[in-house]
């Protein structure tokens, strides 16, 4: 009997262990936490005074890789592209897509450690895995877009830079983008 009253108080401290501790996870949970679906539907609706934000917590989203391991290794090549050591930061991409080939903000990474190392082949090639890896990624896209245009492919550029705003209505720049092609290329034809 003692054996039964025993387990049946175990259970009940178990239960109300494990209830406090969902009350206190679901508690420091941050407040609106949106998926990167509901944030893109946030984003196509978004004003001048809300677009930062959001886009900001999509790329925040797409920096976590779930390793922290990863996490640092991203963090290290960012912070060394900000410190103008490109050829250290593309080291650390490099290592950051060998160990984990599936994670997109790596390959977007590295091409921009690549482009600015001049060499737009690669930074082509690891835009192009962005884009397999995750299609709406309109960073990469805006990437694909910048190149275009340096090769001297306007028509293309443009193609690029319409698909970024249909996803990303307020991207910076490419507005701006769209207009001055347009206007060079409706100068083409004329």
């Amino acid at each position: 009997m003692r054996y039964i009253i025993s387990m049946s108080m175990r259970t009940h401290t178990f239960k109300y262990t494990v209830t406090a501790l969902a009350i206190i996870v679901g508690f420091s949970l941050p407040v609106g936490a949106a998926t990167v679906d509901e944030l893109f539907e946030e984003l196509a609706e978004a004003d001048e005074n809300t677009h930062d934000r959001i886009e900001g917590q999509i790329i925040a989203k797409w920096e976590k890789s779930g390793s922290p391991s990863l996490d640092l290794l991203l963090r290290r090549g960012k912070d060394a592209l900000d410190a103008g050591n490109t050829e250290l930061a593309l080291e650390h991409f490099s290592a950051l897509v060998d160990h984990d080939p599936t994670f997109a903000e790596g390959y977007n990474a590295r091409a921009t450690a690549y482009y600015g190392l001049g060499l737009i082949g690669p930074a082509l090639d690891d835009l192009r895995e962005v884009l397999v890896l995750n299609p709406r990624h309109f960073g990469a896209m805006r990437g694909v877009g910048v190149i275009l245009e340096a090769m001297d492919r306007p028509a293309d550029a443009l193609e690029v830079y319409r698909a970024v705003t249909a996803i990303n209505p307020g991207s910076e720049g490419v507005a701006e983008a769209i207009t001055r092609l347009t206007l060079a290329l409706e100068g083409q034809a004329i």
